[in-house]
Formats: C-alpha cells, sequence, structure tokens
C-alpha cells in the first residue's frame, strides 16, 4: 500500500525553525518526485517546493525562496524552514509525481500529484 506521511508541524514563534518530514512507504524516491504544498486558512492549496532524485532538480515558489530547504535522505524528504512568519501557518502536505520523476521538478501542480500525505500544521505565533 502506498502512503506518505508527513511529521514535523507544531507551534513556533516568528523567526524560528521547523524541520517537516515526509516518509513514503510503498515506493521509493526513485519512482517518484517529492513535492510539498500548504494550504493556510481561508486560502487555496499552493505548491511551494518540489524535489526529483532522479536529475536532481529542485523547485521553490517564490514566496518561500531563500527560507526553505528541500532534501532527501534514505527514502525520506524534509523541508527545512527557516525564519518562519506568521503567513507561514498552514498545512503543509507532502504529495507524489511521477510525471515529475519523468521530466523533472517544476511549479507543483495539483493535477501531477498521484499521492498525498495527510497533511502536518504549522502554526507561527508572532
Amino acid at each position: 500500500e502506498v502512503q506518505l506521511v508527513e511529521s514535523g508541524g507544531g507551534v513556533v514563534q516568528s523567526g524560528g525553525s521547523l524541520i517537516l518530514s515526509c516518509a513514503p512507504s510503498g515506493f521509493t524516491l526513485d519512482d517518484y518526485a517529492i513535492a510539498w504544498f500548504r494550504q493556510a486558512p481561508g486560502k487555496e492549496r499552493e505548491g511551494i517546493s518540489c524535489i526529483s532524485t532522479n536529475d536532481g532538480t529542485t523547485y521553490y515558489a517564490d514566496s518561500v525562496k531563500g527560507r526553505f530547504t528541500i532534501s532527501s535522505a534514505e527514502n525520506t524528504v524534509y523541508l527545512q524552514i527557516n525564519n518562519l512568519k506568521t503567513e507561514d501557518t498552514a498545512v503543509y502536505y507532502c504529495a507524489a509525481s511521477e510525471l515529475y520523476i519523468e521530466y523533472g521538478c517544476a511549479e507543483p501542480d495539483f493535477g501531477a500529484m498521484d499521492y498525498w500525505g495527510k497533511g502536518t500544521l504549522v502554526t507561527v505565533s508572532s
């Protein structure tokens, strides 16, 4: 059974840091690229980052570039978030894409994802 499990969310003060994890089961990172999305209260889900281990490509949305770092190790994908801002408060989801492992990472598109995790909540307090 294919599953994606996110962890690492929590309540953090503005300016702090977090590392989110996305652990797939039922497939390896050689088979699917992993993308991160987030959905803030009252807003649409936003694709923010992607990593494809086949060609080493990564992608960051302008809204997170310079503060977020995506990486992978031992079949787990990490999203390090530095200098957290209150506007980073959201549920963070990871998703797997067979399309992006074949063609490389791009701006994560909801329709290009094959599997989704259930999300982990990040709350940034001022």
